[in-house]
């Protein structure tokens, strides 16, 4: 059976659960979350989405992002995706959330509820190749500077997000 994702509306009270392709087929507002995680050298850690991902695949994107599942705490999500998406788990903290709508080429759309959340690990990463075809710790200063130059390698909620990101990194 297809993921049940948490459908919400725009103050992220649930209002019910739908399979996670139909609800980015009917473009329904879901909750989500992204992580970003920094090491001690400032550098946030950015992953290359798997080319075969339903949309979005083969963009650089932020270290982890997905939904909680059905009756998951979102603060329960973060730890478990984390470790299943680069193999490692660190303290993490949220620091805010935005609205935001994105429609793709395939006839998918994401309308995300987005929770946002850092943390900080300079330990060993092994990303599953399902999720990420690459990763690599990147200066975050020229990762602005790249999102800005070159807006077609990134995915759309890395471009709404790294500024506000940056500005509350640990």
């Amino acid at each position: 059976m297809e993921d049940q994702i948490i459908l919400v509306d725009k103050k992220d009270n649930q209002v019910g659960t739908e399979g996670k392709l139909a609800a980015h087929q009917k473009a329904l507002l879901h909750r989500a979350f992204s992580i970003y995680i920094f090491n001690d050298k400032g550098e946030v850690l950015i992953q290359r989405r798997n080319k075969n991902k339903y949309h979005s695949g083969g963009l650089w994107s932020n270290t982890c992002c997905s939904h909680p599942r059905d009756e998951e705490d979102i603060e329960l999500a973060i730890y478990r995706r984390l470790k299943e998406e680069m193999d490692f788990d660190c303290e993490m903290r949220k620091i805010f959330d935005i609205l935001y709508r994105c429609e793709f080429d395939n006839g998918l759309t994401e309308n995300e509820f987005l929770h946002v959340f850092v943390g900080k690990y300079s330990g060993e990463v092994t990303a599953n190749p399902e999720e990420a075809e690459a990763w690599k710790w990147m200066n975050a200063t020229d990762l602005l500077v790249d999102v800005k130059t070159n807006p077609e390698k990134y995915s759309y909620w890395l471009i709404k997000c790294i500024e506000k990101v940056l500005e509350n990194a640990p």
